[in-house]
């Protein structure tokens, strides 16, 4: 029986990395933020502590070392990140980079040098939320940003080589890249969802994080009189656009494991007494499977076309974002799934239905990732939480999976 000592390790680094906000009434710490700096500040202090040697690349990525028994330059790459959205909760991320420096304390305490290196690594800018891009720090890492990237301006103005400079770092187009040899990456992160909650389980392994692809759709009719236009002259543009929100839903609602979202409606002229004359709406579609996603996307975009042509208005359907689905490797799978059984659990394999660093750290090397329960599923909120003993569960799987990890 445990006596929660790793999980309570974990879960007092994660109140106290949590005390570091730009917002004093809640947690929001923003990559290359003044709370980012603070925040990457004492982690590295941590990670010193754990007996780790300690870096930061050129996009504000925070490295920790710490070095096998065998003078090779291969590791093995636990982590995640450490910014947040506005409002956030403790444990999105953050849980990650804490389990990965918890696990190398505990290895140290004890003088335990693996036949391989361990590199802890803190992404800052998984939240996409000062640039308009996103995943920056993981895809420098794994050699595949876009240098115009770095041009990129938040809504101040800043650049994001400004904001890197003023963060003390230099941000070369090559600076970030990897330099070690890989063996695979692997991130421990909160469900984010209500399935390990529903069956009982503390941990998942991912079985492949969903792609996603975002339209947007503007229906444009005709505004006009609310009071004199008659119901059935009228070429309404909303409760057209409210027919098509009710097919997407229908629509992804046929597949299963792909979910689909409208997160923006916005009606113009936006009036109380005038018929909206244009409506706009976005939509996300997710699944780990791209062919069954596309299908769907596709049957969305044909219905919204035929409701459109029905009512005599149209419709201007515009691709913003599209991004693959991510499959976990194969082998890494099975040795979490023997490494969770080891621990005393019973297995649960899902997929991932939020985008993480291991999609573009999968351009790198084998990805993995470990889920841990979260109450009701909230995530992006304060309300998000989880248990000391689920966070003694994720310590003792990702111990017993470091220690029996075979590179070969």
């Amino acid at each position: 029986m445990s006596d929660l000592a790793l999980g309570r390790r974990l879960m007092d680094r994660l109140e106290a990395l949590s005390r570091f906000s730009d917002d004093a009434e809640g947690l929001t710490r923003l990559y290359l933020s003044p709370s980012h700096r603070r925040a990457a500040d004492a982690l590295a202090g941590w990670m010193r502590d754990a007996g780790m040697d300690v870096r930061m690349d050129a996009l504000g990525t925070l490295i920790g070392r710490y070095a096998g028994s065998a003078n090779n330059n291969r590791a093995l790459i636990v982590g995640s990140h450490i910014d947040t959205v506005r409002n956030a909760g403790k444990y999105d991320g953050a849980l990650g980079v804490l389990a990965a420096v918890a696990a190398v304390e505990a290895l140290a305490r004890r003088g335990e040098r693996l036949p391989l290196d361990i590199e802890v690594v803190a992404f800052g800018d998984e939240e996409g939320v000062r640039f308009p891009s996103t995943l920056r720090g993981s895809r420098g890492l794994a050699g595949t940003l876009d240098p115009a990237a770095l041009d990129e301006r938040d809504a101040a103005g800043v650049s994001v080589r400004e904001a890197l400079a003023a963060f003390g770092c230099d941000p070369a187009p090559d600076g970030a890249r990897s330099s070690t040899s890989p063996l695979a990456f692997v991130e421990v992160h909160i469900e984010q969802g209500p399935v390990l909650e529903r069956a009982g389980r503390p941990v998942g392994i991912v079985t492949a994080i969903n792609g996603a692809r975002r339209l947007s759709v503007a229906v444009q009719g005709h505004a006009g009189h609310a009071g004199t236009s008659p119901m059935a002259m009228r070429r309404d543009s909303l409760t057209a656009a409210a027919e098509m929100i009710l097919a997407v839903e229908r629509i992804a609602k046929e597949t299963r494991d792909v979910v689909a979202t409208v997160g923006v409606v916005e009606a113009l002229p936006g009036a109380v007494n005038v018929i909206p004359g244009e409506t706009r709406f976005t939509i996300d579609a997710r699944a780990p499977d791209d062919a069954a996603r596309d299908a769907v996307v596709s049957g969305i975009e044909t219905a919204i076309e035929g409701i459109a042509a029905r009512r005599g208005l149209k419709a201007r359907i515009e691709a913003t974002h599209s991004a693959p689905a991510t499959t976990c490797d194969a082998g890494l799978i099975v040795a979490l799934d023997a490494s969770v059984r080891a621990s005393g659990y019973e297995p649960l394999h899902l997929p991932s239905g939020a985008g993480h660093d291991a999609m573009a750290m999968a351009a790198l090397c084998p990805v993995a990732m470990l889920f841990v329960r979260c109450a009701g599923g909230i995530s992006h909120h304060p309300a998000e939480a989880i248990t000391l003993e689920d966070a003694d569960a994720s310590m003792r799987v990702l111990l017993q999976f470091l220690r029996s990890y075979n590179a070969s």
